[in-house]
Order: C-alpha cells, then sequence, then structure tokens
C-alpha cells in the first residue's frame, strides 16, 4: 500500500473518531450546563464549559486533518485561545457566586458528575493511542485526560457540600476546574507557537537554499 493511501486510511479514521468524541461531549455540555444552572453549582457550570471546550478543541482538530503543520498550529492557537477566555468566564461565575452566597444542590451534581465521568472516561480511552500524535490530537487526548479528573473533582466536592453543609467546595472545584483549562489553554498556546516558529524556520532555511 503506498504511503499517500497509508495517509488517507489514517485520516478517515481520525476523523471519524473525531466526531464521535466531539457528538459525546457537545451533548454533555448541554446536559451539564442545563444541571448546573437548575442545581446552582459551579463545579457542575465550569465542568460544562469545560466540555464546550473539548468540543471546540475536536472541532478545529477535525479542521486540522490532513492540513500541513502550519495550518495546524494557528488551529491549535485559535483552541487554546478559546479555552483561555472560557477558563477566565468561569473564574468569573465562580466569583459571583461566591457573591451571592448561592448553595448547590449536591445529589443533582453527583448524578450529572457521575453521567459525564462516564463519557470522559470513554472519551479518554478512545483518544489514548493519539496521545503522542499531532498538536491538536494530543490536545485532544490532554482535554479528556483533564476532563476525568475534573469529573472525579466534581464527585469529591458534592459529598463535601452535604458532609459540611457549605457550599466552599463547590465554589472551589468550580475554581480549580477554570484553573486546568487555562493551563491547558496555555500549554496548547505555547505548543502552537513552538510549531509556527519551527515552521516559519523551516521554510526560511529552504528558501536560503534555493
Amino acid at each position: 500500500m503506498s504511503d499517500c493511501c497509508v495517509s488517507e486510511a489514517r485520516n478517515a479514521r481520525e476523523r471519524k473518531l473525531l466526531w464521535v468524541v466531539l457528538i459525546l461531549n457537545g451533548l454533555m455540555f448541554i446536559v451539564e450546563f442545563i444541571a448546573g444552572w437548575l442545581a446552582d453549582s459551579s463545579g457542575l457550570l465550569a465542568d460544562s464549559l469545560d466540555m464546550l471546550a473539548d468540543a471546540m478543541v475536536y472541532s478545529l482538530s477535525l479542521y486540522a486533518v490532513g492540513h500541513s503543520m502550519n495550518r495546524k498550529a494557528r488551529a491549535a492557537m485559535l483552541n487554546g485561545s478559546l479555552q483561555l477566555i472560557l477558563g477566565c468566564l468561569v473564574l468569573l461565575d465562580v466569583g459571583r457566586r461566591i457573591w451571592l452566597d448561592s448553595t448547590p444542590q449536591p445529589e443533582m451534581m453527583t448524578t450529572i458528575a457521575l453521567l459525564a465521568l462516564m463519557v470522559n472516561m470513554t472519551c479518554f480511552a478512545l483518544l489514548f493511542q493519539f496521545r503522542q500524535g499531532d498538536i491538536n490530537l494530543r490536545a485532544s487526548w490532554i482535554c479528556s485526560r483533564n476532563d476525568v479528573l475534573a469529573n472525579a473533582g466534581v464527585l469529591a466536592a458534592a459529598s463535601l457540600v452535604t458532609w459540611l453543609e457549605s457550599p466552599w467546595p463547590d465554589w472551589l472545584i468550580g475554581a480549580a476546574i477554570a484553573g486546568v483549562v487555562i493551563h491547558s489553554a496555555l500549554l496548547i498556546i505555547r505548543d502552537a507557537n513552538l510549531s509556527l516558529r519551527f515552521g516559519e524556520s523551516a521554510a526560511n532555511c529552504c528558501q536560503r537554499k534555493e
């Protein structure tokens, strides 16, 4: 089989996988956002926006499949920038809830967080094979890994809200998830910058040789 056919087969497999995780994350974002709003939970809302960020990651990764390194790096740069904005918005929402002294509903938090955990474990398993792939597939795997940790955090926060009879565990996990999103966004932006610089250096080298 020629290199071209192998590459096309790999691209088709990557697209199919990314469509699956994109749909799962998009549906879970809607469910978790509505539940987070109804349950007055910063943790669920933060996790839902993390799902939205992931859906954007997968969308941009789909766009980048089969394209040049430069175009992939620019897609990743946009990806990271959007995640950075979302993370900052989540932090603002946590601050608003602390100001309003809102009280979350731990029962709904637990139910939705368990559902989100099952979805994210599925995505994590599907994307595991691409953890060392190109910049966009690697970003997709990083997001999936972070989601599993975030879901576990929301579950722990729900238990602590009940045990301590305090909303602070929910607020803290919301802020922590926002911090993870911001950290991941900065890593993706850094990798994108390195790829763009490498691409420019290679292009300049080729021009000098010509």
